[in-house]
């Protein structure tokens, strides 16, 4: 079982987070579970399972999004190629980096991770775990 149930991350415009969302995801190997831009949100999970949920939508109190500081999600790449192809994607749909592919030893030995920003300011890690070749 997941510990994590459902992520949400905000945006102002879905019809704008969406293409950037559903090229990252689709390199995760997410499925799409809902979109309803008349509600503001969607929704993508993992394909062999029904949690955890990654969300992108209006915040439902009508505010602005605003990430938070201090505050990430990371998601977990399949191989270091995959890293780099979602890193990629984030900065051709419009993303900013915030730390380009690369090992990071500092936090384990095979840690190979890439940072960036959606479109609303929402900070994402794209990360594999694995060594080389592992996985």
């Amino acid at each position: 079982m997941s510990v994590i149930s459902h992520v949400c991350l905000g945006t102002a415009d879905l019809a704008r987070a969406y293409p950037f969302y559903a090229a990252l995801f689709d390199e995760l190997g997410l499925t799409l579970r809902f979109h309803e831009p008349e509600h503001g949100w969607a929704g993508w999970m993992p394909r062999d399972a029904d949690r955890p949920l990654l969300i992108v939508g209006r915040p439902w109190n009508g505010a602005a999004p605003d990430p938070g500081n201090g505050l990430m999600t990371a998601l977990t790449a399949r191989s270091r190629a995959s890293v780099d192809r979602c890193y990629a994607l984030a900065l051709a749909a419009g993303g900013t980096c915030e730390g380009p592919p690369g090992l990071r030893p500092h936090y384990h030995p095979a840690y190979y991770g890439a940072y960036v920003r959606d479109l609303d300011g929402n900070k994402l890690c794209v990360v594999c775990h694995e060594a080389e070749g592992d996985a």
